[in-house]
């Protein structure tokens, strides 16, 4: 989606703030013995609530309002029977649409204080996004958000996961540009459009390269084995660099 009037853009605002406000009452509910299926029906009742409907249910057929990924899982986990436990790291995903806008945000939470090599690389996870936000802006290089993340990563001594990208969205949950690299890459020659609507979301990991399937269909995995996190912000590209449509009501 290329935004092209203010109307576009407050629609692309009002389902940004609505999965936003979900994504952060959920991360406030989760407390040790909590299930990631009554997680899930807590955001599955927030989007109704405000009107939205569940974009990878709707689009995909996803078993779950939201994707809940608990330590081992990267992303797309399955709400289920898994009792959240003190000292986890769960990154929840929420992504939804309502009069035909869609947006899409995540976050990797805790459950109680982590090890400090694990919230050190939470904390980075979010900086990557950010640094990536940086990039976007008219005219600027697409492979520009990889290349600045990769920079990043690697003064840390982190790895990306590298078939797990970044997308357009905004009247589809995926649009073109369908992958926009969260990693270092020259073969990308694209450039930002004024009003482009993507997503940016690396995933930053202490020593995994893929995200590798799992039994049920859905859940991802890194591969090598490795602590991953994953950052989300939905934006609109202006002249003046990146428009964050995916905030909450009230900072979490």
């Amino acid at each position: 989606m290329t935004v092209s009037n203010e109307d576009e853009l407050d629609g692309l605002k009002e389902i940004g703030r609505i999965v936003a406000n979900t994504m952060h009452a959920m991360a406030r509910a989760m407390e040790p013995g909590l299930t990631t299926r009554e997680l899930d029906a807590i955001g599955a009742a927030l989007l109704e609530r405000d009107g939205a409907v569940s974009a990878p249910q709707s689009t995909y057929g996803f078993p779950g309002a939201t994707c809940i990924s608990v330590n081992e899982e990267i992303a797309h986990g399955i709400p289920g029977d898994r009792v959240i436990a003190l000292g986890d790291m769960v990154n929840i995903d929420v992504s939804a649409s309502k009069n035909g806008f869609f947006a899409d945000t995540g976050a990797t939470f805790t459950v109680g204080p982590l090890p400090a090599s694990l919230e050190t690389l939470r904390r980075d996870g979010k900086r990557a996004m950010n640094i990536g936000i940086a990039q976007v802006g008219t005219g600027k290089p697409l492979a520009g958000i990889g290349n600045a993340i990769g920079q990043f990563a690697e003064r840390r001594g982190y790895t990306l996961i590298r078939n797990l990208a970044s997308h357009g969205t905004g009247r589809a949950l995926h649009e073109y540009p369908e992958e926009i690299a969260t990693w270092p890459t020259r073969s990308d020659r694209r450039r930002i459009e004024r009003g482009m609507v993507m997503t940016v979301e690396p995933f930053l990991s202490r020593g995994g390269i893929w995200a590798a399937d799992g039994d049920d269909g859905w859940t991802l995995y890194s591969e090598p084995h490795a602590p991953t996190v994953q950052f989300e912000h939905t934006v609109v590209a202006t002249d003046r660099g990146a428009i964050i449509v995916t905030r909450p009501d009230l900072a979490s």
